[in-house]
């Protein structure tokens, strides 16, 4: 299975800009080859901003089992309505 998910990591204290790249450049070198990240500002004035970096990963070997388990299920599962790029389906 090849499947990847979408992993985020979140920033919200008050940090100095040096501490803030430090971060960056330590997240940066943890991340696995091809994960696609990217960076948002996140939030509003009234809730407070945060920096929301986000990343694809491999799916953890206890996920993996899990999606496995279950795929057989969801593909067996008629569909009953297409909303976008999520299928919903039910098991009659």
């Amino acid at each position: 299975m090849n499947r990847r998910i979408k992993e985020f990591v979140d920033i919200s204290e008050h940090v100095s800009l040096d501490d803030l790249i430090g971060r960056l450049v330590e997240l940066r070198t943890l991340l696995p080859d091809g994960s696609e990240a990217e960076l948002k500002l996140r939030g509003d004035d009234v809730f407070g901003r945060k920096i929301t970096i986000a990343y694809m990963r491999e799916l953890s070997d206890e996920e993996a089992e899990m999606e496995r388990r279950y795929s057989s299920w969801r593909a067996s599962a008629p569909l009953i309505e297409t909303t976008g790029t999520a299928d919903v389906r039910v098991k009659l």
